[in-house]
């Protein structure tokens, strides 16, 4: 698969083009954050394009290996979710507020990790 094929595939499985940065792949308006394919001196480059800067995740010698990575992380949904146990459907029916709050403790946990490390502070944990 070259990178025109790639376009191809991704809009017939309904990836939206603002996901990705191909070369010759018409796209409208890109987000910030993005992956995005290159040709670079000795093969291919694909990555992320996060808050202005570019990081390689991944380089090849091939266009086509390259562009079948591409595809296979912006195609991939992960594993289907998996039924809840008998005690969990309990819970999700009756302790709709525990899960809420356990769900926005969780949630500032991560953003305070978050900010930590954008300031440059070592992990919680690290300490």
């Amino acid at each position: 698969m070259d990178r025109y094929q790639l376009c191809e595939a991704l809009k017939a499985a309904g990836v939206p083009a603002a996901y990705y940065e191909i070369p010759g792949c018409p796209g409208g308006h890109r987000p910030t954050d993005r992956y995005y394919l290159e040709q670079r001196e000795g093969g291919w480059a694909v990555g992320v394009h996060e808050r202005g800067r570019r990081e390689v995740l991944e380089t090849f010698v091939d266009e086509s290996l390259a562009c079948g990575w591409l595809y296979d992380r912006l195609t991939d949904e992960g594993p289907p979710p998996s039924s809840p146990a008998p005690g969990e459907l309990d819970e999700l029916l009756h302790d709709s507020e525990g899960i809420q709050r356990r769900a926005r403790e969780d949630l500032e946990r991560a953003l305070a990790e978050a900010r930590r490390k954008a300031r440059g502070e070592p992990p919680a944990g690290d300490r």
